[in-house]
Protein backbone atom coordinates (compact mmCIF):
# COMPACT_ATOMS: atom_id res chain seq x y z
CA UNK A 1 0.00 0.00 0.00
CA UNK A 2 0.98 3.17 -0.81
CA UNK A 3 1.73 5.65 1.93
CA UNK A 4 1.66 9.65 2.40
CA UNK A 5 2.93 12.05 4.61
CA UNK A 6 0.68 13.84 6.58
CA UNK A 7 1.22 17.55 6.74
CA UNK A 8 0.41 20.25 8.94
CA UNK A 9 -0.29 23.56 7.11
CA UNK A 10 3.73 24.63 7.54
CA UNK A 11 4.51 21.35 6.00
CA UNK A 12 5.77 19.75 9.11
CA UNK A 13 5.36 15.85 9.07
CA UNK A 14 2.61 14.41 11.45
CA UNK A 15 2.35 11.56 10.50
CA UNK A 16 1.72 8.92 7.39
CA UNK A 17 -1.91 7.72 5.86
CA UNK A 18 -2.52 4.96 3.45
CA UNK A 19 -2.63 7.00 0.41
CA UNK A 20 -6.55 6.24 -0.74
CA UNK A 21 -7.45 6.84 2.93
CA UNK A 22 -5.72 10.57 3.07
CA UNK A 23 -8.02 11.11 -0.05
CA UNK A 24 -10.95 9.94 1.09
CA UNK A 25 -10.95 11.61 4.43
CA UNK A 26 -9.43 15.21 2.63
CA UNK A 27 -6.21 15.13 5.03
CA UNK A 28 -3.40 17.36 4.10
CA UNK A 29 -0.62 15.48 2.87
CA UNK A 30 2.70 16.22 0.80
CA UNK A 31 2.99 15.63 -3.01
CA UNK A 32 5.03 17.26 -5.93
CA UNK A 33 4.50 18.23 -9.45
CA UNK A 34 7.04 18.08 -12.04
CA UNK A 35 6.82 20.61 -14.73
CA UNK A 36 9.57 19.95 -18.00
CA UNK A 37 10.00 22.63 -19.84
CA UNK A 38 11.49 22.86 -23.64
CA UNK A 39 14.44 25.18 -25.55
CA UNK A 40 11.40 26.77 -27.07
CA UNK A 41 9.79 27.74 -23.55
CA UNK A 42 6.72 25.14 -24.19
CA UNK A 43 5.72 22.94 -21.28
CA UNK A 44 5.68 19.29 -21.45
CA UNK A 45 1.84 18.14 -20.45
CA UNK A 46 0.72 14.42 -19.41
CA UNK A 47 -2.47 13.01 -19.93
CA UNK A 48 -3.38 11.11 -17.48
CA UNK A 49 -4.37 7.19 -17.88
CA UNK A 50 -8.03 6.69 -17.93
CA UNK A 51 -6.77 3.87 -15.09
CA UNK A 52 -5.60 5.97 -12.51
CA UNK A 53 -8.15 6.41 -9.68
CA UNK A 54 -9.20 9.53 -10.33
CA UNK A 55 -8.62 12.21 -12.79
CA UNK A 56 -8.05 10.13 -15.38
CA UNK A 57 -8.09 11.32 -18.65
CA UNK A 58 -7.26 14.70 -17.43
CA UNK A 59 -3.85 16.61 -18.52
CA UNK A 60 -1.83 17.85 -16.08
CA UNK A 61 2.00 18.61 -15.86
CA UNK A 62 4.74 16.42 -16.73
CA UNK A 63 4.65 14.02 -13.62
CA UNK A 64 2.94 14.39 -10.30
CA UNK A 65 2.78 11.75 -7.28
CA UNK A 66 3.68 11.49 -3.82
CA UNK A 67 6.50 11.73 -1.54
CA UNK A 68 7.30 7.97 0.10
CA UNK A 69 7.69 8.41 3.95
CA UNK A 70 10.95 6.33 3.56
CA UNK A 71 12.65 8.31 0.68
CA UNK A 72 13.90 12.09 0.60
CA UNK A 73 12.04 14.21 -1.46
CA UNK A 74 14.63 14.35 -4.92
CA UNK A 75 14.83 10.66 -5.08
CA UNK A 76 10.98 10.12 -5.00
CA UNK A 77 10.95 12.75 -7.80
CA UNK A 78 13.31 11.74 -10.26
CA UNK A 79 12.02 8.18 -9.65
CA UNK A 80 8.81 9.39 -10.36
CA UNK A 81 9.79 10.86 -13.16
CA UNK A 82 11.87 7.93 -14.92
CA UNK A 83 8.42 5.52 -13.61
CA UNK A 84 5.70 7.88 -15.51
CA UNK A 85 7.53 9.71 -18.28
CA UNK A 86 10.37 7.32 -18.88
CA UNK A 87 12.51 10.75 -18.50
CA UNK A 88 15.46 11.61 -16.85
CA UNK A 89 16.11 15.41 -15.87
CA UNK A 90 18.25 18.02 -13.35
CA UNK A 91 15.01 19.56 -11.64
CA UNK A 92 15.15 22.56 -9.61
CA UNK A 93 12.82 23.40 -6.62
CA UNK A 94 10.67 26.48 -7.64
CA UNK A 95 7.97 26.37 -5.13
CA UNK A 96 4.93 25.11 -2.79
CA UNK A 97 1.51 25.65 -2.27
CA UNK A 98 -1.20 24.36 -0.09
CA UNK A 99 -4.84 23.34 -2.04
CA UNK A 100 -7.69 22.02 -1.28
CA UNK A 101 -10.06 20.41 -4.36
CA UNK A 102 -13.00 17.88 -4.47
CA UNK A 103 -12.10 15.13 -7.33
CA UNK A 104 -14.30 12.33 -8.58
CA UNK A 105 -15.27 9.28 -6.91
CA UNK A 106 -15.75 11.28 -3.84
CA UNK A 107 -11.91 11.90 -3.34
CA UNK A 108 -10.70 14.80 -2.05
CA UNK A 109 -7.38 16.34 -2.68
CA UNK A 110 -5.63 18.57 -0.36
CA UNK A 111 -2.16 18.79 -0.49
CA UNK A 112 0.83 20.71 0.06
CA UNK A 113 2.52 20.30 -3.30
CA UNK A 114 6.34 20.93 -3.85
CA UNK A 115 6.80 22.10 -7.16
CA UNK A 116 9.96 21.35 -9.39
CA UNK A 117 11.15 22.55 -13.20
CA UNK A 118 13.39 21.14 -15.25
CA UNK A 119 14.74 21.40 -18.80
CA UNK A 120 13.73 18.17 -21.33
CA UNK A 121 13.98 18.70 -24.98
CA UNK A 122 13.60 14.99 -25.92
CA UNK A 123 10.53 12.54 -26.35
CA UNK A 124 9.01 10.52 -23.65
CA UNK A 125 8.87 6.94 -23.26
CA UNK A 126 5.43 6.64 -21.25
CA UNK A 127 4.45 4.39 -18.84
CA UNK A 128 0.57 3.49 -19.83
CA UNK A 129 -0.78 2.45 -16.09
CA UNK A 130 0.26 6.47 -15.98
CA UNK A 131 -0.27 8.47 -18.84
CA UNK A 132 -2.40 8.34 -22.05
CA UNK A 133 -0.68 10.78 -24.24
CA UNK A 134 1.20 13.74 -24.06
CA UNK A 135 2.02 17.19 -25.51
CA UNK A 136 4.39 20.56 -25.78
CA UNK A 137 2.01 23.64 -25.13
CA UNK A 138 3.52 27.27 -24.62
CA UNK A 139 2.22 28.76 -20.99
CA UNK A 140 -0.46 31.78 -22.95
CA UNK A 141 -1.72 28.70 -25.43
CA UNK A 142 -2.25 26.48 -21.81
CA UNK A 143 -3.40 29.56 -19.85
CA UNK A 144 -6.13 30.10 -22.70
CA UNK A 145 -7.07 26.59 -23.26
CA UNK A 146 -7.66 26.27 -19.55
CA UNK A 147 -9.83 29.23 -19.66
CA UNK A 148 -12.22 27.55 -22.80
CA UNK A 149 -12.22 23.72 -21.49
CA UNK A 150 -11.38 23.77 -17.60
CA UNK A 151 -12.63 20.82 -17.37
CA UNK A 152 -9.90 19.34 -19.69
CA UNK A 153 -7.38 19.71 -16.93
CA UNK A 154 -6.34 18.87 -13.45
CA UNK A 155 -7.38 21.03 -10.24
CA UNK A 156 -3.79 21.18 -9.17
CA UNK A 157 -2.26 21.92 -12.95
CA UNK A 158 -4.84 24.65 -13.37
CA UNK A 159 -3.67 26.66 -10.04
CA UNK A 160 0.29 25.68 -11.34
CA UNK A 161 -0.36 27.23 -14.93
CA UNK A 162 -1.13 30.25 -12.94
CA UNK A 163 0.64 30.99 -10.14
CA UNK A 164 2.86 33.80 -10.26
CA UNK A 165 6.18 31.77 -9.42
CA UNK A 166 5.64 29.19 -12.27
CA UNK A 167 7.03 32.17 -15.03
CA UNK A 168 9.57 32.83 -12.69
CA UNK A 169 10.56 29.62 -12.28
CA UNK A 170 10.63 28.60 -15.93
CA UNK A 171 12.98 32.01 -16.44
CA UNK A 172 15.17 30.97 -13.94
CA UNK A 173 16.41 27.55 -15.77
CA UNK A 174 19.28 27.28 -17.52
CA UNK A 175 19.03 27.17 -21.52
CA UNK A 176 21.55 23.80 -21.59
Amino acid sequence: MDQVILVDESDNAIGTMEKLEAHQKGLLHRAFSVVLINAKGELLLQKRALTKYHSGGLWTNTCCSHQHPQEDAPVTVQRRLVEEMGIEAQLSFAYKFIYKAALDGHLTEHECDHVYVGRFDGTPSLNPHEAADWRWMSLSALQADMQRHPDRYTAWFKLIAHHPQIERAMEALPLG
